[in-house]
């Protein structure tokens, strides 16, 4: 059977004559058919210029987001809830302890990386949501 298969010497539509070496038309039930050309030779549509119509602008970045996010962050991480410190203490004071001996890097058990983790997590979550609320209601996603 491996011999009968290692055989073969065309595969089904790639061998054939049907499929003309430039054009192809591909086509399927829940699509309308498309002509499949030389992928390497575009056409320029617009005096020589190709044309895009990805957004170039896709991250929409708006000072307002970041210095809002920040605070929104700040505010509620400095209160102290851990055993009467806030997670922003706690992790400047894990940044001022390792830089106390610099050269050499914290080590994996310091208490150094939980608090590195969780606050920059809960810095980008705040920021993450501040810039879906603030586009948001600028960009008038939530009127419906």
């Amino acid at each position: 059977m491996a011999a009968s298969m290692a055989t073969a010497s065309t595969v089904m539509g790639l061998g054939s004559s049907s499929l003309s070496p430039n054009r192809t038309c591909l086509s399927s039930g829940f699509v309308k058919p498309i002509v499949v050309g030389n992928p390497l030779r575009q056409v320029r549509a617009s005096g020589g210029r190709f044309t895009c119509s990805f957004q170039r602008d896709w991250l929409r970045r708006d000072l307002n987001v970041i210095g809002f996010g920040l605070i929104g962050w700040l505010a509620p991480s400095s209160i102290p809830l851990i055993d009467g410190k806030s997670l922003t203490g706690l992790f400047f004071e894990s940044i001022g302890a390792e830089l106390a001996h610099f050269p050499s890097p914290p080590a994996l058990t310091s208490q150094f990386w939980l608090w590195l983790i969780t606050w920059h997590l809960g810095l980008f979550i705040a920021l993450t949501f501040g810039q879906i609320g603030f586009k948001g209601r600028t960009e008038d996603y939530f009127d419906k």
